[in-house]
């Protein structure tokens, strides 16, 4: 993978570099403050940005999420040293695809880029036979009881402000089985989707624009009340679990998004 490391620490820019390059990767550029970011980003064309959260010029939160704005293919490694455990949950919230915690040994950071390189593929592959979906899908989808008794295929939709979870996911989900029918970047569009395509599940972000997915979701279950909605955060408190689960979700998914956990989730909610 082509990698561009932010990072202010000369001594870290190096280590990373030097690990990277040893593991068959590209390192593309490493810069060590936060100005011309999104310019190096624009020229240098990375896979996955290795940043750190403490930047001269720029904040490293604020960088996440322009990034994830504006190039949504890229995959954002945050990396930070404090301790403060919201900055995790901010990093997740804004599209981090992993998260590294200071002083980290050789072999996390390893295991990050491995899983992400492992995502991109999924994602790529599913990407790829995107076009063939809609004329297998009803060959191929997988059956689960509907009202009345009546089988129905195993349908889904993504609601996710940014783009590049709402394709990570879509991988995760097409490679389980489900058909993508449909996604949405807001709550009232998420409401619209739930109308009309009445999914067998629905993933739904709790942070974004122009309405939450805490307000949207009891309308959704309003709009389709056979829909399993399922939370997807990066700050899941007990608070707002509860209050999810007041309002009808049948549970919640952690940012950054792991295929694992996301296929145990679906396995005992379709008790495979």
């Amino acid at each position: 993978m082509k990698i561009l490391i932010v990072e202010d620490n000369a001594s870290m820019r190096s280590l990373l570099s030097t690990l990277f390059k040893s593991q068959g990767h590209t390192v593309v550029g490493e810069l060590d403050n936060g100005n011309s970011v999104l310019d190096d980003i624009h020229r240098l064309r990375p896979q996955v940005v290795c940043l750190d959260y403490h930047l001269p010029g720029k904040n490293g939160l604020a960088l996440l999420k322009e990034i994830s704005t504006d190039y949504p293919d890229i995959d954002v490694v945050f990396m930070t040293g404090s301790e403060d455990s919201e900055i995790e949950k901010q990093a997740a919230d804004a599209g981090a695809a992993g998260f590294l915690r200071k002083p980290f040994g050789q072999k996390q950071i390893i295991d990050e880029l491995q899983q992400i390189s492992a995502l991109r593929q999924q994602a790529m592959a599913t990407e790829s036979t995107a076009g063939n979906a809609a004329a297998t899908a009803a060959a191929t989808a997988k059956q689960v009881p509907a009202s009345g008794g009546r089988k129905a295929p195993r349908t889904a939709v993504l609601v996710d402000d940014n783009s590049s979870i709402r394709l990570l996911l879509k991988g995760i989900l097409v490679d389980y089985g489900l058909d993508v029918v449909g996604q949405a970047a807001n709550g009232e569009e998420a409401i619209h989707a739930a109308e009309v395509h009445q999914p067998s599940v629905l993933f739904l972000d709790v942070n974004m624009p122009i309405l939450s997915g805490l307000e949207a979701l009891p309308r959704i279950r309003a709009a389709s009340p056979h829909t399993a909605v399922v939370m997807v955060t990066g700050n899941a408190t007990r608070e707002l679990v509860q209050q999810a689960a007041g309002l009808g979700a049948c549970g919640y998914v952690v940012k950054p998004v792991r295929p694992a956990y996301v296929q145990n989730f679906l396995n005992k909610l379709f008790k495979r």
